[in-house]
């Protein structure tokens, strides 16, 4: 098979004949560039080489090459016998030794001509863009500029490969979740509370988990909290329910993750984890607030815990598909047992029978849910139970008045 021809376009396409460190001598390139000055071509024999291809004026090659440092500080560390090599699309020199001040590994010195034909020579259609050279001539089809950040260090080897366990362990660990395995990272084996207690992971084993992903900066999230928070103090009360919240932080920086989490009642990763990223990747989490119900056998109940918390509060717990049923059977019977419409005394137009998520009652002031009487003519609710109707008695004296009234001029 071709690979080059069979690659997306969206990433540089391999090309696994090329021995960089001799087409760079046959480029009369005698040395490679690193913080520390130059270093020779020598160096990187019998390593595995990725070639980097990036600009300082390139915003999204700025906010990668963090993910790349954490990459190959991980993988040296690691011991693995890995260099990144920086070809550049920068414009001038300046511009170029600003890029490389952010980056520990090696580069090829500043020269626009030798770049640009690296860059025809790599087929480098857009960046950034990550070219591994592996030995064996397989890498992955797929973005590796997110396949990075994504997985990380994991990523390595970058084959397909590898591609493809990684995968196959998101997978499995969505449809087979283990607390442990999904909220440990890296010698940490808790989560914070609000008061920044640490609580051990393994106290969460055997209870119904919510995975909470939000961001303090969102006005939807902040709604939302109001809602959970409702009804995770409802089900604390309740000596036979075991639940717990988990937030999973989308926030920008650590001052709005403590805002956030100053206002939730539950605990939470700690900002600086990355098991964050990976729970958003693992359960496909494309927008928020979003919340993921895990159940005491640690398989998942919901991807929609948000609906449910949303729609019945408490009253879902523990979001089982046939507690919902019978929720929505008790509502609908609920229903039928009242009126369709009645008269109050408190109010002028006739109110309507309706259902809404969520109110509140004019007349007692409390929070509805569900069945409300409603006025078509202005915005007033009351809840069924709220409701005095007008008797007949009080429709003749009504009558009565309305006839004796002078006619108005």
């Amino acid at each position: 098979m071709d690979i080059v021809s069979h690659v997306p376009h969206y990433e540089a396409k391999y090309i696994d004949d090329h021995d960089i460190m001799k087409i760079l001598a046959a480029e009369a390139v005698e040395f490679l560039l690193s913080s520390e000055g130059k270093v020779p071509l020598s160096s990187c024999n019998g390593k595995s080489i990725c070639l980097f291809f990036s600009a300082n004026w390139c915003r999204p090659c700025r906010a990668f090459i963090p993910h790349l440092v954490e990459l190959y500080d991980t993988l040296r560390k690691r011991g693995e016998s890995l260099e990144i090599i920086f070809i550049s699309f920068d414009r001038d020199e300046d511009g170029f030794n600003e890029h490389l001040k952010s980056m520990p590994w090696l580069a090829v010195p500043f020269d626009v001509n030798l770049h640009r034909r690296l860059i025809n020579r790599y087929r480098v259609d857009r960046i950034p863009s990550f070219i591994p050279l592996c030995s064996d001539g397989v890498t992955v089809e797929e973005d590796l500029i997110a396949c990075i950040e994504d997985y990380g260090a994991e990523a390595f080897p970058f084959t397909r490969k590898r591609r493809e366990e990684l995968k196959a362990i998101d997978k499995r660990k969505r449809e087979e979740v283990s607390l442990e395995e999904l909220l440990v990272h890296d010698g940490r084996n808790f989560l914070i509370s609000a008061d920044h207690k640490k609580v051990p992971v393994s106290e969460l084993v055997g209870k119904t988990i919510g995975l909470y992903f939000c961001a303090h900066w969102s006005p939807p999230c902040r709604a939302f909290t109001v809602q959970l928070t409702e009804a995770y103090n409802n089900l604390m009360t309740a000596k036979d329910r075991r639940f717990e919240t988990v937030l999973v932080s989308t926030d920008r920086d650590l001052m709005e993750f403590n805002m956030n989490l100053s206002t939730m009642p539950w605990l939470a990763i700690p900002y600086e984890d990355r098991t964050k990223h990976d729970l958003c990747r693992i359960f496909d989490i494309k927008g928020i607030p979003a919340l993921v119900l895990i159940g005491p056998d640690g398989k998942v109940i919901t991807m929609n815990g948000k609906f449910m918390v949303s729609s019945y509060g408490a009253e879902a717990y523990p979001f089982t598909e046939s507690r919902i049923k019978d929720l929505e059977a008790a509502l609908r019977k609920e229903g039928e047992a009242l009126p369709h419409q009645v008269e109050d005394v408190k109010h002028e137009h006739v109110l309507k029978l309706d259902m809404a998520k969520a109110y509140v009652c004019d007349f007692c002031k409390r929070q509805g849910r569900f069945w409300a009487f409603s006025c078509d003519v202005c915005d007033y609710d009351l809840h069924p139970s709220c409701v005095e109707k007008v008797s007949k008695d009080d429709c003749f004296l009504q009558n009565t008045i309305t006839a004796t009234l002078p006619p108005e001029i």
